[in-house]
């Protein structure tokens, strides 16, 4: 599948995308759409789909690697029941300052009606298989066999837009690399930037989390949230965080000994 458009070390927000000369012909993302929650998700869990004949790969190779001879392994973000729920209740404290213990008791679940989009699908997108990792066992692995036991460096390294999906990659790489990346913004923790690294977590601020919109997002005047049924669905784009860790040659990553199967 081709982009659309692919921005270069720059993680850019929808209406910064919207602004590219590329992206004028997108049926999707220039689509009115009711008001939606842009929740901050906190993720400490990390995602692999694959194929049945990945699978087989996997196995003989003893780990993971680019199946096309390529320098990266690719995950995503796993979003789980907990992280929704915290991410809610995130959004709720944020929308409504004055937020009382007992008003966010009251609170009904919501925002797992908007999470249409395949980032929160709980099943592989390429078939029966899917690895779960601890973001932490994914890192110490990573920094231990690939960085001599250094830190890894996390960047900014681009933004995708296919025709209804934005992709927001970060890179992670040895230091022994940073001549080569250079060029990519270090990822800073900017309290504006769609994805930042802290404390462990990746901090992903959801720009578009329906493919489909099927609710409104309603505001009470007694701090509470709901999703309201619309007439009939309308699409967007929707978008996820990938994470690229940067491997040489055939280097294959072991990571066998943080596997959860799914």
């Amino acid at each position: 599948m081709e982009p659309t458009e692919l921005v270069k070390g720059k993680h850019l927000k929808l209406e910064d995308l919207k602004r590219r000369p590329a992206v004028l012909e997108n049926q999707y993302i220039f689509n009115q759409i009711p008001e939606y929650p842009k929740p901050e998700f906190q993720v400490s869990l990390l995602k692999h789909d694959t194929t049945g004949s990945g699978l087989c790969g996997i196995r003989e190779d003893g780990g993971f690697k680019d199946p096309y001879g390529e320098s990266f392994i690719w995950w995503s973000l796993a979003v789980g029941p907990e992280e929704m729920k915290d991410a809610e209740l995130r959004l709720l404290k944020k929308t409504f300052p004055d937020l009382m213990e007992v008003e966010a008791a009251e609170q009904q679940n919501f925002l797992w009606r908007f999470a249409t989009s395949p980032a929160f699908q709980e099943t592989s997108r390429l078939g029966s298989y899917r690895f779960t990792f601890p973001l932490q066992e994914v890192l110490t692995a990573y920094r231990d066999q690939f960085c001599s036991g250094a830190e890894p460096v996390m960047r900014v390294y681009e933004t995708v837009l296919y025709k209804q999906q934005v992709t927001y990659v970060v890179l992670v790489h040895s230091p022994e690399f940073s001549w080569k990346f250079s060029k990519y913004p270090l990822l800073k923790d900017d309290p504006e930037a769609v994805c930042v690294y802290r404390d462990g977590r990746f901090i992903w601020r959801a720009e578009a989390m329906c493919e489909t919109h099927w609710y409104e997002l309603i505001k009470s005047e007694t701090n509470q949230m709901k999703a309201k049924r619309l007439d009939s669905h309308e699409y967007y784009v929707w978008d996820n965080v990938a994470v690229a860790l940067h491997v040489e040659n055939t280097q294959v990553p072991s990571l066998t000994s943080c596997l959860q199967t799914a």
